[in-house]
């Protein structure tokens, strides 16, 4: 297979392929106008071979050929794996197996071709195959630590992507030293048989080094860093070209009472509200103002380009990765107390009870009269309902606090609706890390969500639903936040798990019923286990300009519209916008957005697991200086080589290892969840609240381990680990 066919096949492969036209496919692979020979050339071979099909309405789609498929392969710490089918191809199984001697050199999210073998047993999820050809590296390069010996020159990759260290050369060029955090290219990828080669390309710094920890996260997944000069110079221009003046093509709101609300550290600021009620008809009139960043950023210019180039911001512990240039994303579209703003509009005028009744959106300007944090709008309710606040509230204006007061009437209202007609509310908890003068982690706790969160995120998602509701009507293409209805099978799974914790089910598909066990659960200690578990069962949202639904949200049509300085989407929702607005018409292209949704769901799939794991590798650190301490924990999970469990305290969780708990032999009991002892009957279930102490952190494999407290034992070997 040639190189070209090879990369028309992993193209094709990919889990958010959808079908396309031969001519937009080939623009999809970069291909210039001299390549077109050869890429149709490519395609009519493929198709001879039966690999792949131009169907209905001349798309391009693939065939899977007799007996083998391609999907995305994922490596188990143990050295076997499991490829996901691409859905296109329509297979009936979830997964195949890939036993550890049929792994070939494919490493975890590489495009593969399987051969499929056997069925396996039939309790298990599909059946067993082999990997023939990797089509598609997810990437070449890595990150790990150097290191010497008995004269050879090894790096020990981060994370479980090896099993082994590889071999590099004499990495002397780049001034490498023991023990430091390195960027490696594979030249030869590892095998079952043999370790592999990679040269050191890049050398970061000592291992422990403040800042290396986030250097070796954005080398890891190929982060973009500093932008090009072109791009910095345009923002410098356009810059010197804004005048905070009132243009006559928009509409002037500045006298509107309108504020931001937003995290204490947050840089920049995207989104203001605005909120007044009807004397007469005691309608709502919500005003939602978006900064208005395609004013400043044209489609097709350089910072326009690099925007859709990057899709989305990355916010990892401190460190941003804007969007934008910070000149743009933290100054001209950053809607700063004050200052003068150009925003796109959504105004929505709603009734007493939360109900919908007009809409209309502007190119408009507004002047923020004052910035909150969640925690001062939080004090300030907390006061005037005669609670006690967390904190001081801020002195603020009679007309300011009313405000808020109707913004926590009005959310109240649109969350009662939401809920009614049947949304889901995923406890989802976010970490926050929390730094000594030095900047060193001294601890981490959950952020706290209350209703000042729930103020915000209320006003953006009826001005979300709003803009979609519209450009929809206008049946115009846009890029829509889909979240598709979870498969029956899974969420029967689901089903089981629920009711081996007590809770009643009768229908399983039934989204009340899934909304009430995650209200039963919510103040429980098996909470994270039983959200985290639905969580696993729906399927992943994503950018799409296919009509869909958003099935957690219950919502029809919704797409996101209010970010725009850090998604790109939002942005491209915005164009559509300013052309109806501007024009009454506007127009877009399925073809383009399909690849342009794809791009951003992947972008966006990469930020979220940069954060994740920089935030796991510093609280580990935190946690290897204390090994020997005691927590209290809940189990979260339950497997037959022991259990996880969630500290109370802290945001960390840890393995218990069954060759660690009292003296007797477990039983994993899969339909309870539970780990049994033969005599003493000691159980360890799901949800149960146990005492652990820390015994040992494995910082290259980001695994942290547990020990009842109070027991001994010797810890299985790492390698053993599953």
């Amino acid at each position: 297979m040639s190189d070209l066919q090879s990369r028309i096949i992993s193209a094709l492969a990919h889990p958010n392929y959808h079908a396309v036209k031969p001519k937009v496919l080939a623009r999809k692979l970069g291909l210039a106008a001299p390549e077109h020979d050869a890429f149709k050339h490519a395609l009519k071979e493929l198709i001879r071979l039966g690999r792949i099909e131009i169907g209905k309405g001349n798309l391009v789609r693939q065939v899977g050929a007799h007996g083998t498929l391609t999907g995305i392969f994922r490596k188990a710490t143990a050295g076997f794996g499991f490829v996901r089918p691409n859905p296109e191809e329509g297979h009936k199984f979830t997964e195949v197996f890939i036993p550890e001697d049929a792994i070939r050199d494919a490493a975890t999210g590489d495009v593969v071709l399987v051969r499929v073998r056997q069925s396996r047993q039939r309790h298990e999820r599909g059946p067993k195959g082999e990997i023939v050809q990797v089509l598609e590296r997810a990437t070449s390069q890595f990150v790990g630590t150097y290191f010497t010996r008995d004269g050879l020159f090894y790096v020990r990759i981060d994370g479980t992507v090896f099993s082994h260290s590889v071999l590099v050369g004499d990495p002397s060029a780049k001034g490498a030293k023991p023990n430091d955090k390195v960027v490696v290219e594979m030249v030869r990828f590892p095998t079952a048989e043999e370790r592999g080669e990679a040269v050191v390309t890049e050398v970061l710094g000592a291992h422990g080094k403040p800042g290396v920890d986030t250097l070796s996260v954005i080398r890891a997944l190929g982060l973009p860093d500093a932008f090009p000069e072109d791009v910095l110079e345009e923002a410098r221009q356009v810059a010197a070209r804004f005048k905070d003046a009132i243009p006559d093509d928009r509409e002037d709101l500045t006298d509107w009472l309108t504020i931001t609300i937003d995290p204490i550290d947050a840089r920049d600021f995207d989104d203001a509200i605005c909120l007044m009620v009807d004397p007469k008809s005691k309608h709502w009139l919500l005003g939602v103002h978006i900064a208005d960043v395609g004013h400043f950023a044209p489609l097709g210019s350089a910072l326009d380009q690099e925007a859709r180039k990057r899709g989305t911001s990355v916010y990892l512990p401190q460190h941003v990765i804007p969007m934008f240039p910070e000149i743009i994303s933290n100054g001209l579209a950053s809607l700063q107390q004050g200052k003068v703003r150009y925003v796109k509009s959504a105004i929505i005028d709603l009734t007493p009870t939360g109900q919908k009744a007009d809409v209309r959106f502007a190119n408009a300007v507004i002047k923020t009269r004052r910035r909150f944090t969640y925690e001062e709008v939080s004090a300030i309710i907390a006061a005037e309902e005669g609670r006690t606040p967390d904190m001081t509230p801020p002195e603020i204006d009679a007309d300011v606090r009313a405000m808020l007061l109707k913004l926590r009437d009005l959310a109240m209202i649109l969350h009662k609706r939401r809920v009614k007609r049947g949304s889901l509310e995923l406890m989802m908890p976010e970490i926050a890390l929390e730094y000594d003068s030095n900047g060193k982690v001294s601890g981490a706790h959950f952020r706290k969500h209350d209703i000042s969160h729930t103020i915000v995120e209320e006003c953006m998602l009826a001005a979300n639903e709003a803009v979609a509701e519209h450009l929809d009507h206008k049946n115009l293409f846009f890029l829509r936040r889909v979240h598709p209805a979870p498969e029956p099978t899974k969420l029967h799974k689901f089903a089981e798990f629920a009711r081996i914790l007590g809770y009643k089910i009768k229908s399983e598909t039934d989204r009340f019923t899934l909304q009430r066990i995650l209200q039963q659960s919510a103040n429980k200690p098996e909470m994270h286990a039983v959200h985290y578990a639905l969580l696993r069962s729906l399927k992943q949202a994503t950018y799409s300009p296919v009509k869909d639904d958003h099935y957690a949200l219950a919502s029809e049509n919704y797409c996101h519209f209010t970010s725009p300085i850090r998604r790109y989407p939002d942005l491209q929702v915005h164009r559509l916008l300013d052309h109806l607005v501007r024009r009454g018409r506007a127009s877009s292209k399925l073809d383009e957005l399909v690849a342009l949704g794809d791009h951003c769901s992947k972008t966006e799939r990469r930020a979220e697991s940069a954060e994740r794991e920089l935030v796991k590798h510093r609280l580990l650190v935190h946690m290897n200086e204390r090994i020997g301490t005691d927590l209290k924990a809940v189990i979260t999970g339950v497997a037959d080589y022991g259990f996880f469990a969630q500290a109370e305290t802290l945001p960390v969780e840890g393995l218990v290892h069954i060759s660690t708990l009292p003296d007797d032999y477990y039983h994993f009991d899969e339909m309870s969840h539970s780990l049994v002892g033969q005599r003493a009957k000691r159980t360890f279930r799901l949800g149960d609240k146990v005492e652990v102490t820390v015994v040992r952190v494995d910082l290259q494999r980001r695994q942290l381990d547990f020990r009842l407290k109070g027991t001994q034992g010797r810890l299985p070997e790492v390698k053993r680990r599953r």
